[in-house]
């Protein structure tokens, strides 16, 4: 089992505005790659035609969360029937225009719905509240969020 992999994009920046995207990355996978474009919300210069970057964070985030959740709930021989996520996450981008120095984020909040197999069985509110906290303190992109990352960016 492999526990240790490396997440490599290569990306190149679009100056075509006919495009409609401002950034493009292929990213590969297990079993295939996946061309992804982003574009930003036309406050922060681009056009809005794409997701931004910021909504893949939190879709990143949130996927990577409730991955993790699931895989908890799994080794614990939990079974469900229905498992949804609410995210939210507030974005302030008055340091991305040097007019404050006010946090980025405060956070990100998930709201949980989950249901048994069977919708006979009843979860235990206190296990599955235990078992959310297990899934903060070991999800990967939770704790990127939560732990200094260093970045080493250089000119090629």
């Amino acid at each position: 089992m492999i526990l240790k992999k490396p997440v490599k994009l290569e990306g190149e920046w679009n100056f075509d505005v006919q495009k409609g995207y401002q950034f493009k990355t292929e990213l590969a996978y297990e079993n295939g790659k996946q061309i992804i474009e982003i574009d930003s919300p036309s406050f922060l210069g681009g056009s809005g035609n794409r997701l931004g970057p910021m909504g893949y964070c939190v879709a990143g985030i949130t996927s990577c969360f409730i991955t993790t959740f699931m895989t908890i709930l799994s080794k614990q021989g939990i079974r469900l029937g229905k498992m949804r996520i609410n995210a939210e996450c507030n974005i302030n981008f008055a340091k991305t225009f040097d007019i404050s120095e006010e946090p980025i984020t405060e956070g990100i909040n998930f709201e949980i719905d989950a249901d048994s197999i069977d919708n006979t069985t009843t979860l235990d509110r206190q296990q599955l509240r235990h078992l959310i906290t297990m899934a903060e303190e070991r999800c990967p992109a939770i704790y990127s969020m939560s732990h200094i990352i260093k970045v080493n960016a250089k000119l090629k």
